[in-house]
């Protein structure tokens, strides 16, 4: 059943002023240049072929994203199996 339509009506979209928004990033925005953020990158980036570790590892972060962590989800208790417990017949 698709759920969305039993939201109220409600939009996630801000009406009229963005709320989501705040005055720092409305700064921010208004200070730097889209040249600016350039500039930021290509100096990242020459540290980075720079060996500078910690610059690699952003500039590889910013431009790969971070790897999604996993948790290991296979455990073994004294040779325990879930198939026990709810008496599924191995045979099928």
């Amino acid at each position: 059943m698709d759920k969305r339509k039993n939201n109220g009506g409600n939009s996630t979209k801000a009406k009229g002023v963005d709320k989501r928004k705040n005055a720092y990033k409305t700064a921010l925005a208004e200070a730097s240049s889209v040249e600016d953020v350039k500039k930021v990158i290509t100096n990242l980036k020459k540290l980075a072929f720079g060996s500078d570790l910690n610059a690699i590892k952003l500039f590889l972060a910013y431009y790969l994203g971070n790897p999604k962590e996993t948790i290991e989800t296979t455990h073994n208790v004294n040779d325990f199996n879930i198939k026990d417990i709810f008496k599924i017949d191995k045979d099928k």
